[in-house]
C-alpha cells in the first residue's frame, strides 16, 4: 500500500475521505493486474506435474498455457471497447468474477480437456481486467498524475510475473498442482469487494445514446488474432505448412476485418485513429520492445543452464532478477514521466534497452553470472521506463469514450510482441546455435546463439528508437504551430499528434 499512498499523496486530494477512496480504488486495480499477470506466469512451472497427473504429453499440457494466452490475445480489444459502451465498472466486476470462478474450476478439473476449457475462461476474465484497469486510471486520479498510477500498475504486473514461478513451486511442493489455481479464490474475492465498494460508478447513459457493438468486427478480429497466435506458437519453434496456412488465414481474415470496419456505423476499431502518429508509433514500439523482452525468457534459461551450468533453482533465481528490477523502477518511472514528459522518458528507456541488448550481444562467457545479470538489469530497468512512459503518453489525453478500446490495443500490441518474440527470437536462437535440440546443445553453441539473438534484439530496438524519435520530432513541430500568447493563456490548438485532438473524430 506504500506505493498506492505515494501516488495518492502526490495527487493533492482535498479531503481525507476522498484520499482514502482513491487509495482503495487503486488497490482494487492493482490486485486485478496482479491476478492477471500471476495467472500467466504461475502455470508454466506446473507443466511437468500436470503432464504426469493427466498422463499427457508436453504438447498436450502446453495448451494449458496457450488457452489462457489465446483468450487474452483474441478478446482484449473487444472487451475494452465493450467497457466503453456498456460501462467499465460493471464489466470489470464481471471480469474479476469470471476469473475467480474459472480459477476454482481449474482447481477442481477432473480431466485435461476441462482444465484447458477453464483456463480459456480464466483468460477471458484476465483480458477484461487487463483492458479496463488502465482505462480506469483516467477516472481515478488527476491527469497530472496519470504516469504515477500507470507506473503502479506496471509494478504489480512485474510482481505477478516474478512471483508466479516461485509461488507456484512452493504451492505444488506443499499442496499439489491444484493449489496454484485455488490461491486465486481469496485474492479474487478481495478484489471483487474493493472494486464494488471503491471504483467510481458508471455514468448513466440512455440506450439511444449508446453506440452499437460491432459483433462482426469482433468475430473477424478474434479469428485473425487466433490464427496469428497459433501460427507463431504451434510446432514448438518449427514453421511448417500448417503454420504457413494459419498465417495466410490470419492475413485473409485481417482483410475482411478492415472491410467490415469501413462499412459499419459503429466500428470496433476506428481506422482513422491510425492516422494519429502518436498512437501508431506507441503501438509499433510497444510490439517491437515486447518482442525483444521475450528474448530474455527464450534465451536466458538455456544460457544459464547449458553455458553457465546452473541448476533449476538457481536459474529461476537469476531469471527473477529482471521482473523484480522492473517492479522497483515502475512507480519512480511514472513520477518521472509526469515531471519531464513521456516522450523524453520513452527515448531514455529505448536507449537504455539498446545498450543492454548490445552488451549481451558482446558478452564473454568468462564473466559468468554477474556478466549476464548486469546488462539484464539495465535492459529490464529501461523497459520499465519505456513501458510506463509509453502507456502514459497514450492514455493521458485519450477521450473517455475510447479509453477501454485504446487500453486494449496497447495490451494487444504487447501480447503480439511476446507471441512473435517467442517464435522469431526462438528461431534465431536455434539457428545461431546450429542445433535442433537446445537441451543437449554444447555450451559454446548456446553462448554463440545468445549473442546472435541479442544482436538481432539490438537492431529491433534501433528501429523502435527511430520510430519514437520521428514521432517526438513531429510532436515538437506541431507544438510550435501554437502561438506563444495562446500557450501563455493555457489554451492549445488541436495537434495531429495528440490523441485527444483526434478522439472527437474517431
Amino acid at each position: 500500500m506504500d506505493a498506492i499512498t505515494a501516488v495518492q499523496d502526490e495527487a493533492g486530494f482535498q479531503s481525507a475521505e476522498q484520499a482514502a477512496s482513491v487509495r482503495w480504488a487503486l488497490a482494487s486495480l492493482s490486485l486485478a493486474v496482479l491476478l492477471s499477470s500471476l495467472g500467466t506466469s504461475i502455470a508454466n512451472v506446473a507443466l511437468p506435474n500436470l503432464a504426469e497427473a493427466f498422463n499427457a504429453s508436453f504438447q498436450e499440457v502446453q495448451w494449458i498455457v496457450l488457452a489462457y494466452l489465446l483468450a487474452i490475445t483474441t478478446m482484449i480489444v473487444s472487451v475494452g471497447r465493450l467497457g466503453d459502451i456498456t460501462g467499465r465498472k460493471r464489466l470489470l466486476f464481471a471480469g474479476i468474477f469470471l476469473f475467480t470462478v474459472a480459477s476454482s474450476l481449474c482447481g477442481v478439473a477432473p480431466t485435461l480437456g476441462l482444465l484447458i476449457a477453464a483456463r480459456a475462461l480464466q483468460g477471458l476474465g484476465a483480458a477484461i481486467m487487463m483492458a479496463l484497469t488502465m482505462a480506469f486510471v483516467g477516472e481515478t486520479v488527476p491527469k497530472a498524475k496519470t504516469g504515477s498510477a500507470i507506473g503502479l500498475l506496471g509494478t504489480m504486473s512485474a510482481i505477478g510475473t516474478a512471483l508466479g514461478p516461485s509461488l507456484g513451486g512452493m504451492l505444488i511442493a506443499g499442496l499439489g498442482w491444484r493449489a496454484i489455481f485455488l490461491i486465486n479464490l481469496p485474492l479474487g474475492i478481495l478484489t471483487l469487494f474493493l472494486a464494488y465498494r471503491y471504483l467510481p460508478n458508471d455514468r448513466k447513459q440512455l440506450k439511444a445514446e449508446r453506440p452499437g457493438f460491432d459483433h462482426l468486427g469482433t468475430l473477424l478480429l478474434a479469428l485473425t488474432l487466433a490464427a496469428y497466435a497459433l501460427a507463431m506458437t504451434t510446432g514448438r519453434g518449427s514453421f511448417g505448412p500448417f503454420n504457413v496456412a494459419l498465417l495466410l488465414a490470419s492475413v485473409f481474415t485481417a482483410g475482411l476485418f478492415l472491410l467490415a470496419e469501413k462499412r459499419t456505423a459503429s466500428p470496433l476499431i476506428h481506422l482513422a485513429m491510425f492516422r494519429n502518429l502518436a498512437l501508431t508509433s506507441s503501438l509499433a514500439t510497444s510490439m517491437l520492445v515486447s518482442t525483444v523482452m521475450m528474448a530474455t525468457l527464450v534465451v536466458g534459461p538455456f544460457y544459464l543452464s547449458r553455458t553457465l551450468g546452473l541448476d533449476a533453482a538457481h536459474v529461476g533465481l537469476v531469471l527473477s532478477v529482471g521482473p523484480l528490477v522492473a517492479a522497483l523502477i515502475a512507480v519512480p518511472a511514472g513520477r518521472m514521466a509526469d515531471r519531464v514528459g513521456p516522450p523524453r522518458m520513452i527515448t531514455m528507456g529505448l536507449l537504455g534497452m539498446t545498450a543492454g541488448a548490445f552488451t549481451l550481444s558482446m558478452l564473454p562467457t568468462i564473466l559468468g553470472i554477474p556478466g549476464y545479470v548486469a546488462p539484464i538489469v539495465v535492459l529490464t530497468a529501461s523497459y520499465a521506463l519505456f513501458q510506463t512512459a509509453n502507456n502514459t503518453n497514450v492514455m493521458t489525453d485519450v477521450s473517455p469514450d475510447q479509453r477501454g478500446a485504446i487500453s486494449g490495443m496497447l495490451n494487444l500490441s504487447r501480447n503480439l510482441g511476446l507471441i512473435t518474440g517467442a517464435s522469431v527470437m526462438g528461431a534465431v536462437f536455434a539457428l545461431a546455435s546450429a542445433t535442433t535440440d537446445l537441451t543437449t546443445a554444447r555450451p559454446e553453441a548456446v553462448a554463440s546463439g545468445m549473442r546472435m539473438t541479442f544482436s538481432v534484439a539490438a537492431a529491433l530496438l534501433v528501429v523502435a528508437l527511430a520510430i519514437a524519435a520521428g514521432a517526438y520530432r513531429r510532436t515538437l513541430r506541431d507544438q510550435k504551430l501554437v502561438p506563444e500568447d495562446v500557450r501563455r493563456l493555457g489554451f492549445t490548438k488541436r495537434r495531429p499528434s495528440s490523441i485527444a485532438g483526434n478522439s472527437a473524430t474517431l
